[in-house]
């Protein structure tokens, strides 16, 4: 495998909503633009849509509410939550950014993502300014298109509320600082570029609305796309097109900027990263997301890790024993139990050839303190669930594949399945159809298996397979290791890109895996970024959609090996080397968790 090099330290920078609905509550907050009050500006408190992605938000208040000359306002209590988890964010539109005269700049429009709507008591004070905005913007992009459309499905409030979590933060709900007060103390959030973000808006926001908005609009507007008409929609588009423009956006923060803590030079893209550390990762390989949105991590060094969904690190040191040891992969079953390979074990356990740990939600294991052994087991290395409550485990040592029952019981005949077809298989995916899909480091080719071993096919497509992820279309995706490129095959077997596709930011591709509209993101081992292509669903399928240098190289990802895609279309990384596990927020459109065969929506 590759990633068995010398290792660097340091790193760099309850869903558903209950019928029930809550008493309401006074709540007061201050609207700022950049640091000059808004004054008449219009309150309104909104309850995120549920009926799709950027479906129109609920208005709360019936009555209007309007900010005094000191940017202040008081609700008196005339809303009523629709339920207690229901997520609700405050907007101001309008008002007075303390120009003289009678002004009003109808192209202001600020955010603040408050959380559940139970969380509202009298003691919250929201504060609102462009930082809250942008911070809003990130976290919001997949279930926002402006400041009424902010949304989720119905299937889908689990996602939607964590994106609020996330958004407060980024930025603090009731001082409008970055990072928040609530930010978990592991967290590395790039502030710097969050205020930058928000200087770009405020050159708008502390205007008429005349030309210094039609200069930010006009920048943030994307070839072929709609022209933004606020600040909010602004936001939204420059963190959805976050390579449009990137120097002129910049060039317009103003040259004594409300924010001073900002950026020296324009960044490479717009995407934001946030990178955490701790939770007992050591080396952190294999990673997956459970269906409450905590994150999981393997470590090569014998742990397991468990993050909440704003990355609060849930066992400070991390989980051992429980057979854990060199691991490589992850995966979660359809009851959030972890599946984790351990390529070796103890001596007494399997002649120490290997064993696979079983985690459940709570960390605990369900395999014994030995986590299953077979003589099938081989220096396991890769592993993927199935829908029908199998495992398939790929074994490095004996180049075959195990299929394990929910209870570590072989059903595969010994010694596994593909034994003469595999040559030191690396990762495995599995179809609509139970097959499994296996990447051939050795060789030129990938393998597809069915679940009764019987048929196996071989495709010539590849250099170096490192990582498979298969889409909506059944089309199966390869990262090439070695050929610094990616491969598509149709589910026939027909070859529909032999390592063509390259770009993007591509180097040493280990990690890949498929978001909820089909687009496909790379881990890139030697690169400090990440990839997107085009996916099949697309006219140009494997094009390029990531810069020459990839989305977020100032993340500097060290070793990126795997990554997974949230139900808040948040996708996070390993980095092998570095210790750390990278976030990038809202970049991707969400997945259903935890993610089993091809990606469905949630």
């Amino acid at each position: 495998m590759a990633p068995l090099f010398a290792l660097l330290a340091g790193c760099g920078i309850n869903s558903g909503l209950p019928t029930s609905a809550n008493s309401t509550a006074v709540l007061t907050g201050r609207i700022i633009g950049g640091q000059q009050p808004v004054s008449g500006s219009t309150i309104q408190l909104y309850a995120a849509g549920t009926t799709g992605n950027a479906s129109a938000a609920t208005p709360l208040l019936n009555a209007p509410v309007f900010t005094d000359s000191s940017g202040n306002f008081t609700i008196t209590g005339d809303y009523t939550c629709p339920a207690n988890a229901a997520p609700v964010y405050l907007v101001a539109a309008g008002g007075n950014p303390g120009l003289p005269g009678n002004v009003n700049n109808s192209a202001l429009v600020l955010v603040n993502a408050l959380g559940s709507c139970a969380s509202l008591t009298a003691s919250t004070f929201i504060f609102v300014n462009e930082v809250t905005t942008v911070a809003a913007a990130w976290a919001l992009a997949p279930f926002a298109t402006s400041s009424t459309h902010v949304g989720a499905t119905s299937t889908n409030l689990t996602g939607l509320n964590n994106a609020f979590l996330t958004a407060a933060s980024l930025a603090d709900t009731s001082s409008g600082l970055s990072p928040s007060a609530h930010a978990p103390a592991n967290a590395a959030i790039n502030s710097h570029k969050i205020y930058s973000l928000a200087d770009t808006l405020a050159n708008c926001v502390n205007s008429n609305g005349g030309t210094p908005c039609s200069s930010l609009f006009a920048a943030a507007t994307p070839p072929s796309a709609s022209v933004p008409t606020d600040t909010f929609q602004a936001a939204l588009s420059i963190v959805t097109h976050p390579s449009n423009n990137v120097a002129a956006l910049f060039n317009l923060i103003p040259p004594a900027p409300p924010f001073t803590s900002t950026l020296a030079t324009a960044p490479p893209d717009w995407t934001l990263a946030v990178k955490f550390t701790g939770g007992g990762m050591s080396s952190p390989t294999g990673i997956g997301v459970d269906a409450t949105g905590n994150v999981w991590v393997a470590s090569y060094f014998s742990s397991a890790s468990q993050f909440s969904p704003t990355g609060l690190p849930l066992f400070p040191n991390g989980i051992t024993g429980s057979g854990l040891a060199h691991s490589y992969g992850l995966a979660l079953d359809n009851s959030n139990n972890v599946w984790i390979p351990d390529e070796d074990s103890a001596s007494n356990v399997n002649g120490g050839h290997g064993s696979v740990s079983v985690l459940n939600s709570s960390g605990q294991s369900i395999a014994g303190t030995s986590g299953f052994s077979t003589s099938q087991l081989d220096y396991p290395v890769a592993v993927a669930t199935d829908s029908n409550a199998t495992t398939w485990v790929v074994n490095y040592g004996t180049s075959t594949v195990s299929l394990l029952s929910s209870s570590g019981t072989p059903l595969s005949s010994a010694p596994g399945y593909g034994l003469g077809h595999l040559a030191f298989p690396v990762a495995i995916a599995t179809d609509a159809s139970h097959n499994a899909w296996i990447a051939n480091q050795s060789g030129t080719s990938i393998t597809r298996i069915s679940p009764d071993g019987t048929q196996i096919a071989d495709f010539a497509c590849c250099n170096g397979a490192a990582g498979v992820a298969i889409d909506q279309n059944a089309n199966v995706w390869v990262a090439n290791y070695y050929g610094n490129s990616i491969s598509e095959i149709s589910s026939a077997g027909t070859i529909l890109s032999n390592g063509t596709y390259t770009g993007g930011g591509i180097s040493f591709p280990q990690g890949i895996a498929i978001d909820g509209a089909g687009s496909v993101w790379i881990a890139n081992y030697r690169g400090s970024s990440l990839t997107q292509l085009a996916g099949s669903n697309t006219p140009n399928p494997g094009a390029a959609l990531s810069p020459a240098a990839g989305w977020g190289p100032d993340a500097k990802i060290l070793l990126g090996y795997a990554l997974a895609i949230d139900s808040s279309g948040n996708i996070w990384t390993t980095g092998f080397g570095d210790d750390c596990l990278t976030q990038f927020v809202g970049l991707a459109t969400p997945v259903k968790t935890p993610q089993i065969g091809p990606p469905k929506l949630p």
